[in-house]
């Protein structure tokens, strides 16, 4: 069901199934601001107080689609405001919010979200070029969840190939951040994951993931929340990574991201990053990458 509200004094659209509730503002940004469970509280991080401000770019939290430039992660087309009204348009099973064109690069970005099950949702990220001249970059899903003393969070890795491995960055420093170190014990590496542990301390990670999953889950508030993008082993990623993680000071917020593969748009065209969220109605934990494929079947 969709249903026309406010959220935070903004314009918004309300998504509600048996299982879960999802609510995307439109009269800025586009954002995802509240994802949970219809009668509880909002898994995402949203920064009413904003915590999070560099020039006239308010982070203001929930999902937000990222641009990362050819060969940089970050850049200063990355925390481009997004402060104007956006368009909704609504369809049987979803919506999509697209903002503006951005006055500097010709771009819009927004996001289409369709209901698969009571319990699952496609969020299609996007940016189309509606410049005259060509554009490059890759698209940057970023969601800001917000946990709690028990929450935990895991990254599929490697591809059950006969020559398995996967690329992992460790950050020191890094757009003047000081954070926590290479030896970091907030990342463990098991098996077939990355665990994190968020312990109020900054710092990042990104990695390569080819199955594509990134979970949050937990026990005490007894759900796990996850979300899985393709990969494209001959693609060229930001720093060969297409996820994310980030742990922000006193465990403020912890962001899942993924990245889709540069890509050279020519004016007219999309480029999209399709993501699978699960909202489990109970915490399925993370012992291994099997369980939580299995969360998506």
């Amino acid at each position: 069901m969709l249903t026309q509200t406010t959220f935070d004094g903004h314009k918004a659209i309300e998504l509600t199934t048996k299982a879960l509730k999802l609510v995307a503002v439109y009269g800025i940004g586009p954002r995802i601001a509240f994802l949970g469970k219809p009668s509880g509280e909002n898994l995402l991080f949203w920064d009413s107080a904003k915590k999070c401000v560099r020039g006239q770019w308010h982070l203001r939290g929930g999902h937000r689609v990222w641009i990362a430039r050819p060969g940089a992660d970050e850049c200063e087309e990355t925390y481009s405001p997004d402060n104007a009204e956006a368009t909704l348009e609504t369809g049987k099973d979803g919506f999509t919010i697209t903002s503006p064109v951005d006055a500097f690069n010709g771009t819009r970005r927004g996001f289409s979200v369709k209901v698969l099950d009571d319990n699952k949702i496609e969020v299609e990220n996007f940016i189309v070029n509606s410049s005259v001249m060509l554009y490059s970059g890759s698209i940057w899903g970023l969601t800001c969840t917000l946990p709690g003393k028990a929450t935990k969070y895991a990254f599929t890795i490697g591809d059950d190939s006969e020559w398995d491995c996967f690329s992992y960055i460790l950050f020191k420093k890094w757009g003047g951040h000081d954070c926590g170190g290479f030896d970091d014990p907030q990342f463990t590496l098991t098996k077939d994951l990355l665990l994190v542990s968020p312990a109020g301390v900054v710092n990042k990670r990104a990695l390569q993931s080819a199955k594509g999953i990134a979970a949050m889950d937990d026990p005490k508030r007894n759900f796990t929340f996850l979300k899985k993008s393709s990969y494209d082993p001959m693609g060229r990623y930001p720093m060969n990574a297409n996820q994310a993680v980030y742990i922000g000071a006193d465990n403020f917020m912890v962001e899942m991201e993924t990245m889709t593969p540069e890509a050279t748009l020519k004016p007219g065209a999309t480029l999209s990053n399709k993501e699978t969220w699960v909202l489990a109605p109970s915490s399925i934990g993370l012992d291994n990458a099997a369980k939580l494929e299995a969360a998506f079947k």
